[in-house]
């Protein structure tokens, strides 16, 4: 056995290759097809992706010479990364009942959950109690809380001192902020030892819902008060929440994402540092939630250029170094979930949750599979949060700093995502910034373009959801989403409330009364006051009332939020809804002529493609002779044909075949596999009605077919 040399010299042996070496190469290997349109990627953000990085791409990134937890926090805010502190494990409990959530948060807490993210629903979030709300706003979306009883309801037993805390408070989250921290004064609970964050976004609440529940202003307001009463109190508590998620879910790009969380966050800190707050008390009171999708590499880069964003935001401020430590949370895509074949759901939000890991998210929320389909159990609980679990205990991503950092590919995109976010937002505020392009519809429009072009790339399935427009599982049931009867609990509730009101003296009544009055007014200490309501049983729907907010006459045009996989969910809808009144599902023959390698590979093509509409895809052999395949096709008692076979053989087969079928059945429909273009024209005059080919629109052939059943 030969000896290695102790003088390795690696350049010798494996000597540099440039890159105009390696295209000379690769254009070559192309026959003559265009090098950009084959090799590089165009991107939803605008970014061109290139086949291949090399170390001369990073020569002018101003990036890639930063250190974990200095400059502009690219590598992340602590030098150690999640070796001495890991990301939190954040789930969502979204149980109507004060009972059921506590239930849930007592068997998740000690198996991995790390971060209480207390959801509430809807009326809550409005200031609602359940006896003046709307039927569907009661346990709608989260936990139903009206007084501190519920308060220590959900969290009876558990000790919050020992896990952050996070609660979306909607459009302003004073009157919950000010039910907790009665509720910390009441049950003997230091301020000192909580963290905890109450999330208040005005601008998703009002994208969401087309409007607002009062004026702009006075949410500001609220949030103005809110921190700066954690200000003045040194409390370690957030209060304003930036939302790029909502963004996602409604199809827009990474850049568009994080330029418009960037701009509302620019908004926020205009409107805080008017109202007498600095930029040092403002930025560690901001917490930014920013969905993930299953674009693996754009997704590590976003959050990577997240934080160089931020960080040229508080050098335009002049804050403090300190406050350049931007709090990430990520939350996987709904976006990208399915209703069909959900377990397949699991491995996009692993696939989500890995790329947030790298990313250096300080906390992740992961989907679980069953979320589109009703409220999670414990078993789609239990692997959600064991999907973050495997990543730290099991792939070990919390023992690598910036696990991205030096990638040339990453790098290279981290800067391209940063760039074109920062152009972006400069445009925004140059015209004024993110409420006037909210009232303008100006993000609402772009997002609406982006989602425009993706639905169409899925529809064609240039895009892939697994299980849906690709590899569908046509012996999968019907799904049917969990029911949810909340009925019975909206009168428990309405009467719990009408007799909470009731209880105890008239004095303390009288107080609570008295309380309500001062809020009314205003008062530049409205959160102290707001505090002692709730103390002295005042319940949040009364509290709402006495805030006196202004009317808002402000209409904006919501997001569209929708999924990728519905469109598909909608096919497979109408094929259940066929079976259910015949009995089977639609039936499709596959009319494949010739030995098994003429036809085999559009026979699968076929097959994938139809499937994907709920289609009971028949396919017996390849046939010798035309009058075997027309007879074989009126036995199989489909309505729709699809021919199998070359390009070559079409001219002689189609002509034959459809006048044989049509002979013997009327009322049919004959789809081609394959486009000749010299002879679609030809075909046409036969009888073929389609056509199916890579780039064809799966969903429009399908609904098409479908609807002529």
């Amino acid at each position: 056995m030969s000896k290695l040399s102790d003088n390795l010299d690696l350049k010798k042996d494996f000597p540099y290759t440039s890159f105009d070496e390696w295209k000379k190469v690769a254009e070559k290997d192309l026959k003559g097809l265009p090098f950009d349109k084959k090799l590089i990627t165009k991107t939803y953000e605008g970014i061109d992706l290139q086949p291949i990085y090399t170390n001369d791409d990073l020569s002018n990134n101003p990036l890639v010479n930063s250190f974990p937890g200095f400059h502009n926090h690219v590598r992340g805010n602590k030098a150690k990364g999640n070796v001495e502190n890991s990301w939190l494990v954040s789930q969502e409990l979204p149980y109507y009942s004060p009972a059921e959530y506590n239930a849930a948060l007592k068997f998740d807490l000690p198996r991995g959950l790390s971060t209480i993210n207390f959801k509430l629903d809807k009326a809550t979030l409005l200031s609602k109690d359940p006896d003046t709300a709307d039927e569907n706003e009661i346990g709608f979306g989260g936990t139903s809380v009206s007084t501190y009883e519920d308060i220590e309801a959900c969290f009876k037993n558990v000790d919050i001192t020992k896990y952050p805390l996070v609660i979306n408070g909607g459009y302003s989250a004073l009157p919950i902020f000010s039910l907790f921290i009665s509720y910390f004064k009441k049950t003997g609970i230091n301020l000192k030892k909580i963290n905890a964050t109450f999330l208040s976004d005005p601008f998703v609440y009002a994208m969401a819902s087309g409007t607002t529940p009062f004026d702009v202003d006075a949410a500001f307001d609220e949030i103005y008060k809110m921190t700066k009463w954690s200000v003045d109190n040194k409390a370690n508590i957030k209060t304003i929440g930036i939302c790029g998620y909502e963004y996602i879910n409604a199809g827009a790009s990474a850049v568009q994402e994080l330029a418009y969380a960037m701009s509302s966050a620019i908004e926020y800190i205009n409107q805080m540092i008017k109202r007498g707050l600095t930029i040092d008390d403002i930025a560690p009171r901001i917490h930014f939630t920013f969905g993930t999708t299953t674009f693996y590499f754009m997704e590590v880069a976003k959050l990577r250029a997240a934080r160089v964003l931020w960080s040229n935001i508080i050098d335009a401020y002049k804050g403090k170094e300190e406050s350049k430590d931007i709090f990430i949370h990520s939350k996987t895509s709904v976006y990208n979930q399915t209703q069909n074949d959900i377990y397949v759901n699991l491995l996009r939000s692993t696939t989500e949750a890995f790329s947030a890991v790298v990313g250096g998210a300080d906390s992740i929320y992961t989907s679980p599979f069953d979320e589109t389909i009703g409220l999670p159990d414990e078993f789609s609980r239990r692997l959600a949060r064991n999907t973050q679990i495997v990543l730290r205990e099991e792939s070990h991503l919390n023992n690598v700093i910036d696990p991205a950092g030096g990638s040339y590919y990453v790098e290279t995109l981290t800067s391209d995502v940063a760039t074109k976010s920062w152009e972006l937002l400069k445009s925004i505020e140059s015209n004024g910034g993110m409420l006037k392009a909210l009232k303008d519809a100006v993000p609402q429009n772009e997002i609406e373009k982006v989602f425009a072009s993706k639905h169409k790339d899925y529809a064609k399935r240039k895009n892939v959801l697994v299980g849906n427009n690709m590899y569908a599982n046509i012996k999968e049931d019907k799904v049917t989403p969990k029911e949810n009867d909340l009925k019975e609990f909206e009168l428990s509730r309405k009467d719990y409330i009408k007799n909470f009101r009731v209880m105890g003296e008239d004095k303390v009544h009288n107080k609570v009364m008295g309380l309500l009055q001062e809020i009314s007014s205003n008062p530049d200490n409205l959160v102290d006051v707001t505090i002692d309501a709730f103390t002295n049983g005042a319940t949040i729907g009364e509290v709402g009332k006495s805030l006196q907010r202004k009317a808002s006459d402000f209409q904006f045009k919501p997001l569209k939020l929708k999924r990728a996989s519905e469109i598909f969910e909608e096919l497979r809808d109408i094929s259940f809804s066929y079976k259910d009144k015949n009995g089977y599902l639609p039936k499709m023959f596959l009319a494949s002529f010739g030995p098994l390698k003429q036809h085999k590979p559009r026979v699968d093509f076929a097959r994938g493609f139809f499937e994907v509409g709920g289609f009971d895809v028949i396919y017996r052999k390849g046939f010798d002779t035309i009058e075997e395949a027309a007879a074989e096709s009126v036995k199989s008692g489909a309505k729709i044909f699809v021919i199998c076979s070359t390009d070559d053989t079409y001219p002689e087969l189609v002509p034959a075949y459809i006048k044989d079928l049509k002979s013997k059945l009327k009322d049919v429909k004959v789809i081609l596999a394959g486009y000749p273009k010299e002879q679609i024209d030809e075909h046409k005059k036969n009888g073929v009605d389609d056509f199916i080919f890579l780039g064809a629109d799966v969903y429009e052939i399908n609904k098409m077919l479908l609807n002529s059943l």
